[in-house]
């Protein structure tokens, strides 16, 4: 290639100084098109951006030369990384004999202008010829590194698949790249964007947003990553407010219009996070928008912009919010950094790049800090980066600082560095290369060095390089947050996203713009549904309103879209965070209640054998004689009876404990209630007045024995056939949905008629005894029991009477209900039936007993006149008296008072046989020929 002469080196360095581009004519096409060049036995080609944008691009219509403009300083340095790698390797050795040249042109961020390039690049002596078969195609670049964006890198990669050169870029991350069979040749230090999207997704989960916008660009790297993201977001449950298209290109009206546009759909959005997939021109454009009306947010930015110096020493970027995103890995070279303060083009090269930066660094143009500047004069953004010192220098071009150091990131050069020494070993392989030689042939296809790149693995700085099936080098991404710093941002690492593992990593304590602290601000479209409730879903997935989960179900996280159900054997309230097992509900012999209930029934089988003690001691007296002492013993059994049933409500139920508490209470229980019947049977008959058949025929079936047991009897079929055709069984009712207690108790029976049936023979016996009881209550209570027995059955029938509602509407504690009702009826029979009499018995009454009072009858002479009728009835030896005519002594129920005229007059009369001894009558050996005919007494 030919060397510049001085007419054209002047040349070039009038229009670098002045800031307009060169044109073609007068110069090698080769310099005007690419502006770097080593020369070296192979040569990589490097295309990338040193300038930011094409003059009047829209404006083309004709095939003229490309003018750039915008030096683009953070462009310039990764061309710079890749230069200063090459002479390494070169310094190293690491190709004995072999010497690694560059080429390297400018894309000026465009495609047209970057196939221009490669269009140079693939020459072949000054030519490129069409054919069939490129297979034996000898350019001198056997590699391509570049190109710096997506849309940039899949026009050339078309193009190189023609000729199978391969195309290394460290920043082309478009998802669309890694389809090998539409890009054959290209390959990628980074990872493909759809892992970039993914951590971007993974980093708004963690922090809690979803609900966001999205404003991309309408490149190829705009809208695929854009899709990726979509797909990303929808898979996590992130939902957008809106999303937004930019043009790419900015150099007309419509594309700042579009701006507007954005921006103030971003501002009347409630949306509080943004995310940008935009190139760093557009960021800077829309911060400006956002900066003027003071709009703040928070910005997740993309690898295109998230260390942009450009964009962190913006004037008024504070007022933008948070920025946060993701970039490629980085290291630092302190090499590198001593390159950059001592400048240079490569020795028997060129590299007019660095001669423009050091124009703009150090050449004195004050006319452009003027109030109106010239055209010509560099953007705003340049002159900044001009020297304090610029005016008292002679030649710039000699000039050197460290401002390329301190202003711009030289970490992020880092995969560029990366691509150069994965080339120079997949280079080092095929040319079969040792510690002294190389034996492979220099000037070789580009297919081959493709090959060996491909499969390439080897450490880099604590790093492994190597490439998968799609061309992509899979690391992770750093996690940068733009820090305050004075009027400026700074880059500070905050976490990292493993790529192979799907894993975000962040840092704890964090400082927000949004909160002024740690508290990561949280921007929801609707607030997050608590473990225990879930999503009910409105016009967006991410916005709902929540609902608690239904009994039987549960949620164990937020956010959760359904319930889960509970596993067998456990429950859950509505509202649970978890399932548990039931809790089994019954009277325990360990609980209070129970405890109290069995002390109750045992204490009213001690005072029965207190009580049967004292009848049997006292059983001479006369309460005993009245209460008749072996029906009371049997009743006492019954009532023991009755009272060992209340045992068997207690502890854990089975069928066989719920059919002997009801057997063993209807059986006791009913032959205590016919023994009272059986008594008040018998002063039924003692003290009523019937006609001589009837009182014949009621006579005849007083057999207590035969009642008492005939009745229990019939007691004991009732329960038979309970048993038999519906029997008490554990109760299948599953528990209430509302509960945690699995309520295990006794069912009596599927329809309860042998229940009912057994408690109402029981209450039929009890309401007998009480009428034939209250048909006595007049009879002198020296002689009957009918006052006992009234207030006894009442008491039993008053109870149960109140069991009845209590027990239907209080299902879930019907046993203890039946075991209280059952005792609280035996100990009413206990006391109003059995101590009255203890009572009498202990204080040791002197009432004259029924026999007195008949032997006395039998000493009295009534008369010829006198109506005193003896008849011989039936027989009650029960009664316990000595019997006088045929045991029956009887007194008519008319009285009949004769006087000492003879006369007889009737008067009715009550006849009250009042206490008095056999041997204490002198008033009736008075009466003379006086006699009070008394009412039949039956015994």
């Amino acid at each position: 290639m030919r060397v510049r002469g001085p007419p054209c080196t002047f040349f070039w360095a009038l229009m670098l100084a002045s800031g307009l581009p060169a044109p073609v004519d007068g110069c090698d096409f080769a310099e005007s098109v690419c502006g770097a060049q080593a020369p070296g036995d192979v040569v990589i080609g490097i295309l990338l951006p040193c300038h930011q944008k094409v003059i009047n691009l829209q404006q083309r219509t004709r095939p003229e030369n490309f003018h750039c403009s915008n030096f683009d300083l953070e462009s310039f340095l990764r061309s710079l990384a890749a230069i200063h790698e090459i002479e390494v390797i070169n310094a190293a050795g690491l190709l004995p004999g072999v010497r690694l040249g560059y080429l390297m042109c400018d894309t000026c961020a465009s495609a047209s202008k970057a196939l221009q390039s490669v269009e140079r690049m693939l020459q072949v002596n000054g030519s490129l010829n069409a054919t069939c078969d490129y297979t034996d195609f000898r350019p001198a670049i056997k590699i391509v590194l570049g190109a710096l964006f997506s849309e940039v890198s899949i026009a050339v990669a078309r193009l190189m698949n023609v000729y199978m050169v391969p195309l290394l870029s460290s920043t082309s991350s478009a998802p669309d790249l890694s389809n090998k069979q539409r890009y054959p040749s290209f390959l990628r230090a980074i990872p493909s964007d759809k892992h970039q999207t993914r951590a971007v997704v993974r980093m708004m989960h963690h922090f809690d947003w979803n609900w966001v916008g999205v404003v991309y660009g309408d490149d190829e790297y705009g809208s695929e990553a854009f899709h990726s993201f979509l797909q990303d977001a929808e898979n996590n449950t992130v939902c957008l407010a809106y999303q937004e298209v930019l043009p790419h290109y900015l150099g007309d009206s419509f594309s700042a219009q579009r701006v507007k546009q954005v921006a103030e759909v971003i501002r009347s959005s409630s949306a509080q996070v943004v995310l940008l997939i935009l190139k760093v021109e557009l960021v800077g454009a829309l911060f400006k928008e956002m900066i003027e009306s003071n709009t703040s947010r928070i910005w997740i930015s993309t690898d295109a912009w998230t260390k942009s110096k450009s964009l962190s020493k913006m004037q008024g970027i504070n007022k933008v919010g948070d920025i946060l995103g993701f970039t490629f890995v980085s290291e630092k070279s302190e090499p590198f950094d001593d390159y950059l303060k001592n400048l240079t083009a490569t020795p028997g090269g060129y590299n007019h790049f660095i001669e423009e930066y050091k124009n703009l660094r150090f050449n004195c143009s004050s006319e452009c800090f003027s109030v109106e500047p010239p055209s010509h004069c560099p953007t705003p953004e340049l002159l900044r980066m001009k020297s304090a010192s610029a005016c008292d220098l002679k030649d710039p071009q000699v000039q050197n600082d460290d401002y390329l150091v301190k202003a711009l990131d030289t970490r992020e050069t880092f995969l560029h560095r990366v691509a150069v020494w994965a080339t120079a070993k997949a280079l080092k392989e095929l040319l079969k290369c040792n510690s002294t030689s190389c034996s492979g042939e220099v000037n070789f296809p580009p297919w081959r060095l493709l090959e060996v790149l491909r499969n390439i693995t080897f450490e880099f700085e604590n790093y492994t390089i190597k490439f998968d099936e799609n061309g992509d080098l899979l690391n992770f991404y750093n996690l940068i947050m733009w820090q305050r710093d004075g009027n400026s941002r700074r880059f500070q690492n905050i976490g990292k996203y493993d790529v192979l593992r799907k894993e975000i990593m962040v840092e704890k304590y964090i400082t927000w713009f949004s909160t002024a602290n740690s508290t990561i601000p949280s921007y929801r479209c609707s607030e997050q549904c608590a473990a225990g409730s879930v999503k009910k879903i409105l016009n967006a997935v991410c916005c709902y309103n929540c609902t608690l989960c239904v009994e039987g179900t549960f949620s164990d996280v937020p956010d959760l879209e359904t319930c889960k159900a509970c596993p067998n054997g456990t429950w859950a309230l509505k509202g649970w965070t978890e399932c548990r097992p039931r809790s089994e509900s019954y009277l325990r012999w360990t609980d209070a209640h129970p405890i109290t209930m069995i002390a109750a029934a045992a204490f009213g089988v001690l005072l029965l054998f207190v009580v049967a003690f004292i009848f049997l001691v006292y059983r001479d007296s006369p309460p005993m004689k009245r209460a008749e002492v072996r029906l009371s013993c049997v009743m006492m059994v019954g009532l023991s009876v009755s009272f060992a049933s209340v045992i068997c409500f207690m502890g854990r139920p089975n069928v066989h404990l719920c059919r002997a508490r009801q057997l063993m209470y209807a059986l006791g229980f009913t032959l205590c209630v016919s023994c009272i019947l059986v008594k008040a049977y018998r002063t039924f008959l003692a003290f009523l007045p019937f006609g001589q058949l009837t009182c014949g025929r009621l006579h005849k079936l007083y057999k207590p024995t035969a009642i008492v047991a005939g009745l229990t009897a019939l007691q004991g079929v009732i329960c038979l056939l309970w048993l038999t055709l519906d029997s008490p069984d554990i109760d299948p009712t599953p528990p209430s949905p509302q509960s945690m207690e699995s309520l295990i108790q006794c069912s009596e029976g599927l329809t309860h008629i042998g229940f009912g049936l057994m408690l109402a023979y029981i209450a039929l016996l009890a309401l007998v005894g009480f009428f034939l009881a209250t048909k006595g209550r007049k009879v002198p209570q020296e002689f009957s029991e009918t006052g006992y027995i009234i207030f006894s059955m009442l008491m039993y029938l008053f109870v149960w009477m109140c069991f009845i509602p209590v027990y239907v509407t209080n299902h879930g504690n019907a046993a203890p209900v039946q075991a209280t009702a059952i005792l609280v009826s035996t100990y009413g029979i206990i006391f109003c039936h059995f101590l009255p009499k203890c009572y009498e018995a202990l204080r040791g009454s002197n009432a004259d007993t029924l026999e007195c009072v008949l032997r006395r009858w039998r000493g009295v002479d009534p008369g010829p006149k006198a109506d005193l009728v003896t008849r011989t009835g039936s027989d009650v030896p029960e009664m316990g008296f000595p019997t006088t005519m045929g045991n029956r002594f009887s007194i008519s129920s008319t009285t009949n008072m004769l006087t000492s005229t003879g006369t007889l007059s009737s008067v009715d009369s009550d006849v009250i046989l009042k206490q008095m001894s056999f041997c204490k009558m002198p008033h009736l050996r008075k009466l003379g020929n006086k006699l009070k005919r008394c009412r039949s007494i039956s015994i």
